[in-house]
């Protein structure tokens, strides 16, 4: 049987990115489950779609063994986090985040991902992909200028043009036991 995923959508996602992902999974009987880090199931696209995600951050908390792996569904992650850092559901973010990493669960993302899972700790001596942006922004793990990065359990893609790099192997680890 395939592997569960958890994927998280930040508010706005960058649609392009996020569908990569769930068209995949979906084609490939990936099962799947869309956490909306907002308040509200109801987030918005970079170009305004309105999206209805299957549930929120905080009914993922406390339930990572539920799953196997967990994507980072990047789009104006880094500003809109900025600006609600303190937001309950942000900080339920980092920590679903870091327990996903902690538990060697496999961890998937593009674009400022790194970033994500830099601040959390759980990239530390990785090699990740990120925009090229964000690359000085890495602390803990090593930030390369690959269109994708497999190492261990992270799958990163530099910018959501890039992930179909990357997926045909991601597709083939989620698909076996």
């Amino acid at each position: 049987m395939a592997k569960k995923v958890a994927v998280l959508a930040v508010n706005p996602v960058n649609g392009f990115g996020l569908f990569q992902y769930l068209e995949a999974f979906f084609e490939n009987g990936i099962p799947y489950k869309v956490f909306a880090v907002a308040d509200t199931k109801e987030i918005k696209t970079n170009s305004g779609i309105t999206l209805f995600a299957d549930d929120v951050i905080a009914h993922l908390k406390g339930h990572e063994d539920e799953y196997d792996a967990l994507v980072f569904g990047c789009g104006d992650a880094m500003p809109k986090f900025g600006e609600n850092a303190g937001k309950p559901y942000n900080q339920d973010m980092l920590a679903v985040i870091k327990a996903f990493g902690d538990k060697g669960k496999i961890i998937i993302g593009h674009c400022a991902a790194a970033m994500m899972f830099d601040a959390t700790g759980i990239s530390t001596g990785k090699k990740v992909a990120v925009h090229p942006l964000a690359k000085a922004t890495i602390q803990k793990g090593i930030a390369t200028d690959e269109k994708f990065e497999i190492d261990g359990n992270f799958y990163t893609a530099q910018t959501e043009n890039t992930i179909w790099t990357m997926m045909p192997q991601l597709i083939e680890r989620l698909k076996t036991n």
